[in-house]
């Protein structure tokens, strides 16, 4: 639950920030009777991403293990794509996303009726099917019986529910100006975590694939910790729900875990480094 609160604190704070730019900007520039298109554009986003997320849950239901599997594994793979993309751009446009909604606002505001209410579904509704997709990836890494078959645990929705509704809260707060955050110590840290987390998607939706048929090494496992850490223990609860870990991991699982943290963490670390200011030079005083 804890890594689903984080998605959906990140996520719905990049979503609230968006629209308290929208609104303030519209406020500030007294034009007021354009907020409805706004929340009509806020409330077709958060539609269309809630439909995507009911379409992705009850669509394969019906088909065989091996397609759930194949389509489950894939769909993994891709939720890992996009938060992958989400963590590098926040940690890029977080300093210019204030202006260029604030041109998109203008552009849209002389333009057509329907043009500001296309800016604020655009704005938010990327968000809104990224968080959709990778929480159904997160739900779908369900308690696994005895022959293989996932059953899916809400858990993780009840997670990112709390998530967002904390992140409205603190968007209505910056927006009134009651709080500073500082957004690049949140999404740096917030980015580092959700890395472990994609990675733990990943190996899972190898496992998927593995199960389906699509890839090979089912069987050939590189540990096995099962004795040690019970997968109905606590503790092996919590690493499963907020890692996606499995005591039983496969090789391909395994190298691709590791493929993947070793060189996006480090790119992230680098890029991280890079943004902080250097200290100024030691000036020599003359007396």
């Amino acid at each position: 639950m804890l890594a689903n609160l984080l998605i959906g604190l990140r996520e719905g704070l990049e979503a609230a920030l968006v629209v308290s730019i929208l609104v303030a900007y519209l406020v500030k520039t007294e034009r007021r009777e354009l907020l409805p298109r706004i929340w009509l554009g806020v409330g077709i986003a958060v539609a269309v991403a809630l439909g995507f997320g009911a379409a992705l849950t009850f669509g394969p239901r019906g088909l065989t293990f091996e397609a759930q599997e194949a389509i489950g594994g894939s769909l993994s793979i891709v939720a890992v794509a996009f938060v992958t993309w989400m963590i590098f751009w926040m940690s890029t446009a977080a300093r210019g996303l204030g202006a260029e909604l604030r041109g998109q606002i203008d552009r849209a505001a002389d333009g057509g009726r329907w043009s500001l209410v296309v800016v604020a579904v655009l704005a938010v509704g990327r968000e809104g099917l990224e968080t959709a997709l990778f929480l159904w990836a997160a739900t779908q890494a369900g308690t696994r019986d005895t022959i293989g078959s996932v059953t899916p645990t809400w858990e993780p929705l009840v997670g990112a529910l709390l998530g967002i509704l904390v992140a409205v809260a603190l968007g209505h707060l910056i927006y009134r100006g009651a709080i500073r955050l500082d957004l690049s110590a949140f999404f740096t840290w917030t980015g580092a975590f959700l890395i472990l987390v994609a990675a733990g998607v990943l190996a899972y939706g190898i496992h998927d694939l593995q199960e389906a048929g699509i890839l090979p090494g089912l069987h050939a496992l590189a540990f096995d910790v099962s004795d040690a850490i019970a997968p109905s223990s606590w503790y092996g609860t919590l690493l499963k729900g907020v890692f996606n870990f499995s005591p039983a991991t496969t090789w391909l699982e395994a190298t691709a875990w590791v493929l993947y943290v070793v060189p996006v963490g480090g790119l992230f670390l680098l890029r991280t480094r890079s943004k902080r200011p250097t200290p100024p030079s030691p000036q020599l005083q003359e007396h």
